[in-house]
């Protein structure tokens, strides 16, 4: 098939786009740069160094004969979103390109503006887009866990049965996000639903729990290939801030008791949910919703497997509890299905000692790349700023 991946130079789409090229499918990344940008605001980069995408789909072409057209362009302009469509008219479009961290959405008034806009009026532009010149072609949209909240009953994929006064109906699974950024995707959400059911337009959402790792089949392949890595606080996600802070003896950061629970998945186990969802399409009219995820853990049982994980390797780890920058419930229960991408062929990658090996040895190796004053949390999301901090060291 011919698969366009927006945001194909980001930390999900770039090993995306690089299995789906490897399975066979046409690729062509469409990417504005705009994360890149985003590392030079907050004065941090990743702790991997990553090459240029020009030199990045270059390099894959030199390793697999395979070619990845690129075309750089914002969802935002209207004129590009709809060119770019009617060009390739792709069969599958995967959608990544949306602001991604919740805590850049809790910076301040203009950053929570960015997201929403950013996220809710580029997807629109899409699926107009997408009704416009390629009706036929499958939207594969990533969403989030974090839609849903923490509710104190069980998390459905996507919908509920609800009776009430002695009627039934199924109904979209109650939506309690906990951030800005988070209410962008339950806004998406909605409205790719609604166009869906006018347009007939036939679309996956993928509600993605916390992403570990960086490293896939593909990207093992050469130096150039290699993904992305964040360990700040913005968007440095938990188990990869954790073995970035073991690995230069900085206290690893637990918000409040840690109690907070959650859904993840290894990288490699993205990248096959997304081949999994285009190679299954939606019908027209359907709006699917699929729970991407394969392991639930409390942050503070992460930090104690880092811990455990480290001292086999000679490295003193430490659990710092902090008070919770986050406005969230730090005990609670969860407990959420995710059944339909197994029963689609999802062999998961559980998280073991090895991978956790695999990740503090990365750390360890790039560790002269970490700037220590972007790990502590310094945004409030109850003030709704950020503290100051210090300028970033010479790297």
């Amino acid at each position: 098939m011919r698969v366009m991946v927006l945001g194909g130079d980001g930390y999900c789409g770039w090993p995306t786009s690089l299995h789906l090229s490897d399975c066979g499918h046409e690729v062509v990344i469409v990417d504005n740069f705009v994360r890149r940008q985003i590392d030079h605001e907050l004065g941090v980069q990743s702790l991997t160094p990553i090459a240029t995408l020009k030199q990045r789909v270059r390099a894959w072409k030199e390793v697999s004969g395979q070619e990845i057209a690129v075309e750089v362009g914002d969802l935002l302009d209207w004129e590009f979103v709809s060119g770019v469509i009617k060009s390739y008219r792709p069969d599958a479009v995967v959608h990544f390109a949306e602001q991604r961290a919740a805590p850049y959405s809790m910076i301040d008034r203009a950053h929570a503006v960015y997201t929403q806009h950013n996220n809710v009026i580029g997807t629109l532009n899409l699926l107009f887009a997408i009704k416009e010149h390629a009706p036929e072609c499958h939207l594969v949209k990533l969403g989030t866990m974090g839609e849903y909240g923490t509710p104190n009953i069980d998390i459905e994929e996507g919908y509920i049965e609800i009776e009430h006064n002695g009627r039934k109906d199924i109904l979209p699974f109650p939506k309690q996000p906990g951030s800005w950024y988070h209410l962008s995707k339950v806004h998406d959400s909605h409205n790719i639903a609604f166009a869906c059911k006018i347009w007939d337009l036939k679309a996956t959402d993928l509600n993605q729990g916390v992403v570990y790792g960086t490293v896939t089949e593909q990207t093992e392949r050469d130096e150039r290939l290699i993904n992305r890595f964040d360990y700040d606080e913005i968007y440095g996600t938990a188990l990869n801030r954790f073995c970035i802070q073991a690995a230069i003896g900085h206290p690893m950061t637990v918000y409040g008791k840690g109690g907070q629970t959650r859904g993840f998945l290894d990288i490699r186990d993205t990248v096959r949910c997304i081949e999994l969802a285009i190679e299954h399409p939606a019908e027209p009219g359907e709006f699917r919703v699929f729970n991407q995820f394969t392991e639930e853990f409390s942050i503070l049982d992460l930090a104690k497997m880092v811990k455990e994980a480290a001292s086999k390797l000679g490295i003193e780890a430490k659990i710092e509890n902090l008070p919770n920058p986050r406005v969230e419930a730090e005990e609670h229960y969860y407990n959420a299905k995710h059944t339909k991408l197994l029963d689609l062929g999802l062999e998961p990658h559980y998280l073991k000692e090895s991978l956790l090996d695999s990740l503090l040895n990365i750390a360890m190796r790039y560790k002269e790349r970490v700037e220590p004053d972007a790990i502590d949390p310094k945004v409030s999301w109850r003030e709704g700023q950020r503290k100051e901090r210090k300028a970033p060291s010479a790297v």
